[in-house]
């Protein structure tokens, strides 16, 4: 699960990381995006092929739930009927600095921070749709996709958001080949995670992860 995350960095800056156009977004560096809030992701241009920056709200809304769908698990993401359309035809790059998860010691759940050694900005694997909300408004909603922990994190979680490099950004956006994509969604490497223990302790709310 990923409930959390961090992208402290300006717009201006996704642009040089990603290479997007039209990039005027409303939004500020923030260290904690919490579900519900909108953030920067990056898709693709359909008829241009060009890379484009968005500002979409964090977590599927289908009528069938009062909560918000904030992450779809790897294993079935092309099964499941809230997310198969998008993983074959909406799928995005979800830029972040680091993420949170919480270990469960006693009473108490206990943050910890995650972020790469070598990489200021990575991308989580994402999907986007839309929903309508309680005003009946029409909006564009993203959701992290999950895989199994790799070994490190395991020890304070069993789960970790797919987190791609950057030789596997375009073909996250661009394929069509639905064996190819699945491959892309496997633990990262190990050596690359670093993790820092937050001293502030907090209950995690718990969201669904389909």
């Amino acid at each position: 699960m990923c409930g959390r995350y961090s992208l402290y960095i300006k717009p201006t800056d996704l642009a040089l990381r990603y290479g997007t156009i039209n990039n005027d977004i409303n939004f500020s560096p923030k260290k904690e995006i919490y579900p519900g809030q909108n953030a920067p992701v990056i898709t693709i241009d359909t008829k241009s092929n060009n890379k484009q920056l968005k500002l979409f709200n964090w977590g599927f809304s289908p009528s069938y739930t009062k909560q918000k769908i904030i992450n779809a698990r790897s294993e079935t993401i092309d099964q499941k009927t809230t997310f198969k359309k998008s993983f074959k035809d909406k799928r995005c790059l979800i830029p972040a600095t680091s993420f949170f998860e919480w270990k469960k010691i006693a009473k108490n759940n206990i943050k910890h921070e995650i972020y790469l050694k070598n990489q200021k900005i990575f991308s989580f694997a994402g999907i986007y749709d839309q929903f309508r909300d309680k005003d009946d408004n029409l909006i564009t909603c993203y959701t992290i996709i999950t895989t199994n922990a790799n070994e490190k994190i395991n020890n304070i979680h069993n789960r970790m958001p797919v987190i791609l490099s950057k030789n596997q950004e375009d073909n996250w956006l661009k394929t069509n080949n639905t064996a190819e994509l699945k491959k892309l969604l496997s633990p990262y490497n190990n050596n690359d995670t670093v993790i820092e223990n937050n001293s502030d302790q907090k209950q995690l709310n718990l969201f669904n992860d389909n």
